[in-house]
């Protein structure tokens, strides 16, 4: 049966955009490890042998036919029913659920600092989840496929297999690229780039309601990757949502840096934005504007508006943050964070430097085995060992379509990262300014979503305390993509919103109003409210000062 993207493979999509996208696994890191199984082996031998009876014990229990172990529910690597119906197949399951029960619990056994305990345990976690039986060809899937294609899905699989190795690095490709072209089937609301500079390409959307609001939408996207997941599928595109509300509504393009623009950092890609909200202001003859970034998108996006704000700019209107990490207090929580060390970040930095460019093809390799469940092994499964294509999904073909960041503001990131620096006043300095989003005192609208293993929803709410004006708070029931990707109709989807922001994020969402649907009908309402009066849609799109200079999705897209 072929793969299918579903709700896991979905929210894992965008790895590239947390609040730590810089930093990737060393070869020492890994070592390291490794070496402190075999430390802990010797030094701890007592509880290294009452482990390995544990599991033999179990062993025995499974080759008579008394073993208890079942694999949880939501497993889906299991599914096929001859996991619990032959024998042999259930007895080679168990064997594997016992031995990673025993590694879990000989972890959990030693003693070990927190951080140290979870950086093994997710080192370990590699090993047990590479073990599992339906990553081997001779799974039960696998041979029914096998005998109903009279081995040509071994061929075929074999096809695949050569093909990553030439194109991608030896991972499963994850996307069937095919079906799918930039204009054509994505990124197709109507609009003309209206501004180019050497770092941006500046679109303007075409109005689809008679009357539009005053004040202009510019959303500002990460630089690691494409605009376009703004504007994906029509039914799903952010772009369009906004402009089916009466909202006029741009975006920035990036430019897809070589190692030629090593040199660009926060400061450039700061002025650029800058460079587009005059530009906006200009074109649409009013002199407010909303403002909207997503992940490192947000993080530049929130220095630029803290500078503004410093120089009594009163052009911004609104800020709205998606899936965004700005106080990096709770970064040692999340898997990155666990490897994110002083040592690793230099290494990263020497690293883009020496290249001029941090290519997105590295971050999206270190970031599968994050979830490697999802992002390898299920590939593997599909598209090596059944022999199938890769789905057809537009959500991934975006995420593999990645871009790359230059050196200099790799390594500002990353400084911003070690440094906590958003969440310290005057710690970063951009333009000559001291950045303190204290300053900051337009409303905000942060998202964030309850299952985002990326950015996670609490490490989101903790920008609610940074802001010097009204917060509002809004948590998706989604994953990282999908909390941006929530258009209405989905009859899953939910947001919570309205609670008292500040302090615990727990006791925000107690007091947070539980809503079905899209949050996207809430977002558009909450931006009219800030967009002025209603007036006549403007019937032509540029003008003699900013003349179109191309129909969307513009040139740089495409690079």
């Amino acid at each position: 049966m072929e793969h299918k993207p579903d709700t896991i493979a979905v929210h894992s999509a965008n790895v590239m955009l947390g609040p730590n996208p810089i930093v990737g696994f060393r070869a020492r890191d890994v070592a390291r490890e490794a070496l402190r199984v075999a430390r802990l082996t010797v030094t701890q031998p007592r509880l290294s042998v009452r482990a390995a009876a544990g599991y033999g014990k179990e062993l025995r229990r499974v080759f008579r036919g008394e073993s208890k172990l079942a694999p949880n529910s939501r497993d889906r690597r299991f599914a096929d029913a001859a996991w619990r119906e032959n024998p042999g197949y259930r007895k080679w399951l168990q064997a594997y659920l016992g031995f990673e029960k025993t590694t879990a619990e000989w972890i959990a056994s030693q003693q070990l600092k927190p951080h140290s305990r979870a950086r093994l345990q997710f080192m370990m976690s590699q090993v047990t989840d590479a073990l599992a039986p339906t990553n081997f060809p001779w799974q039960p899937e696998a041979v029914r496929r096998f005998q109903d294609t009279g081995g040509h899905s071994a061929l075929d699989g074999l096809k695949n297999l050569f093909r990553d190795l030439r194109q991608n690095r030896g991972l499963p490709a994850q996307v069937d690229k095919e079906p799918f072209r930039i204009g054509e089937n994505l990124a197709t609301t109507e609009g003309a780039v209206i501004l180019r500079t050497e770092l941006i390409e500046l679109i303007q959307y075409r109005p689809r309601t008679p009357q539009v609001k005053q004040a202009p939408v510019l959303i500002v996207p990460p630089q690691i990757n494409k605009y376009y997941v703004f504007d994906l599928a029509p039914e799903k595109s952010v772009v369009r949502g906004l402009l089916d509300a009466g909202l006029q509504t741009f975006i920035i393009s990036w430019r897809n840096p070589t190692a030629a623009q090593k040199d660009w950092g926060l400061a450039e890609y700061a002025a650029a934005i800058d460079m587009a909200v005059s530009a906006v202001c200009t074109l649409t003859g009013f002199n407010q504007i909303n403002l909207a970034g997503a992940c490192a998108g947000g993080l530049t996006l929130a220095s630029y508006v803290a500078v503004r704000a410093a120089a009594g700019d009163t052009r911004i209107a609104s800020l709205t943050l998606l899936v965004n990490v700005l106080d990096q207090g709770q970064a040692d929580e999340t898997t990155l964070g666990l490897f994110a060390t002083p040592a690793a970040i230099e290494a990263a930095k020497r690293y883009s430097a020496h290249k001029g460019v941090l290519d997105g093809k590295d971050l999206a390799t270190a970031f599968a085995w994050l979830r490697p469940n999802d992002l390898i092994w299920s590939y593997w499964v599909n598209n090596i060992l059944l022999g199938n294509k890769p789905p057809a999904f537009d959500v991934l073909y975006w995420n593999n379509d990645s871009t790359r960041l230059p050196a200099r503001l790799h390594a500002e990131f990353l400084d911003v990262y070690k440094n906590n620096a958003l969440a310290r006043p005057g710690t970063l300095r951009l333009l000559g300014v001291p950045v303190n989003l204290g300053k900051v005192r337009c409303d905000t609208y942060l998202i964030a979503g309850i299952t985002d293993h990326i950015t996670p929803w609490k490490a989101c709410y903790a920008s609610t305390r940074l802001f010097g004006g009204k917060n509002s708070f809004v948590l998706s029931n989604s994953g990282h993509i999908q909390s941006i990707l929530s258009p209405p109709g989905n009859k899953k989807s939910e947001f919570w919103s309205g609670g008292e922001t500040g302090g615990d994020p727990e006791q925000w969402k107690k007091s947070a109003q539980r809503r079905e649907g899209s949050w996207w009908p809430h977002w558009h309402a909450w931006l009219q409210a800030r967009s002025g009066e209603d007036q006549p849609a403007p019937a032509e799109l540029g003008s003699a000062d900013y003349p179109q200079l191309g129909a969307a999705p513009g040139t740089y897209v495409l690079g």
